[in-house]
Formats: structure tokens, sequence, C-alpha cells
């Protein structure tokens, strides 16, 4: 990000608050789409935050820390409009990621199941996934967005990914290998 664009935004210059805008906006959009699944509520959430980010850019001290700031807001947003859902849930088919790289989610190979899997994460694990796997973070920078130790990136990424690894191995299961379980179980 062009460190001087950020020092004229915070000076409350409009143009380039607009060129900001214009830059950003799909890096943003990426995120929200990623961690809320939806794409109106990505759409919302990206908007909300670049509300918040001309509010509170005077107050950002350091222009070269924009980028992490700017997650840091649209998570905040993110998790705002997660809250607002009734059931806290996305539909399969309003879930779709489109991964950075061919192979950014390998260890899964069928991206119907990677979104059944996502789905069924609470919003915490979500976001650590998409900002270390999706965005490619560290898990340092993870946490310095966050605001959570680096441990605790570890320890969510690590659940996160067992219980989908656990979602995705109950799916995989046929319903023949299940169905004898069920009629026993009435008897």
């Amino acid at each position: 990000m062009d460190q001087e664009l950020v020092a004229r935004v915070r000076r409350g210059d409009e143009q380039a608050f607009e060129s900001l805008t214009k830059a950003d906006y799909a890096r943003l959009y990426r995120v929200a789409r990623g961690v809320l699944g939806d794409p109106h509520l990505a759409e919302d959430a990206t908007q909300q935050a670049f509300i918040d980010i001309w509010r509170d850019i005077p107050r950002l001290r350091d222009p070269a820390k924009y980028e992490g700031w700017s997650y840091r807001l649209l998570v905040r947003v993110c998790y705002a409009e997660a809250k607002r859902r009734p059931d806290g849930e996305t539909s399969v088919e309003s879930y779709a990621i489109e991964p950075m790289a061919a192979d950014a989610y390998a260890p899964v190979a069928d991206r119907d199941q990677l979104e059944r899997g996502l789905q069924r994460l609470s919003v915490d694990h979500r976001v650590v996934l998409v900002l270390r796997f999706l965005l490619g973070m560290t898990p340092e920078t993870v946490a310095e967005t966050l605001g959570i130790s680096r441990w605790m990136v570890y320890a969510r990424s690590n659940r996160a990914l067992k219980a989908m690894r656990t979602a995705l191995e109950a799916e995989a299961r046929s319903p023949a290998e299940s169905a004898p379980i069920a009629r026993e179980s009435l008897r």
C-alpha cells in the first residue's frame, strides 16, 4: 500500500480516500467473503470497514501499518455481521472462495467439501484460516492483526483444521455404511 496515499487520507484528503478505496476494495472484500461466506454480507462488511477506516484513520500513527490495521477493522465488522445472522451459518451455495493459488487448499481436494467444512466452523476459526491460508499471512502477522497471541493463532488453526477434518470424514461416510446403524438403533 502506498504510504503517501495513506498519509494523505489521514490528513482528510477525500480524493486520496477514494483512490485508497478503489485500490483496497478487492483485498478487503476477499477476506470478508472468506469469513462470512455470503457475497452480500461480505459487501456490506467491506463498505462498513471503509466507513470505519475513514473515521479512525487519523488515529493510525504509522501509515506503514495500514494493511494490518485495515484487516483488524474489517475482522471486527465481520464478527458483528456474523452475530447479526439469526442462525450464524451460511448456505453452501453462497460460500464461494477463490483461492490465491491453485494449491492453497491442497489438503482438501474437493472444493465443495472445503466450502462445507468452512461453513461448519465458528467465525473465530474461519477468520484464522482465511488469514493464514487464503491470504498466506504468517502466524505472527495473524496474531498482530487479530490482537491475539501467536500461540492462540496456532491453537485456533489446529482446532479449526481438526473440526474441518472430522466434519469432512463424517460426510465422506456413505449413507449405506450408516444405514445399518440407524436400523439397529430403531429395534
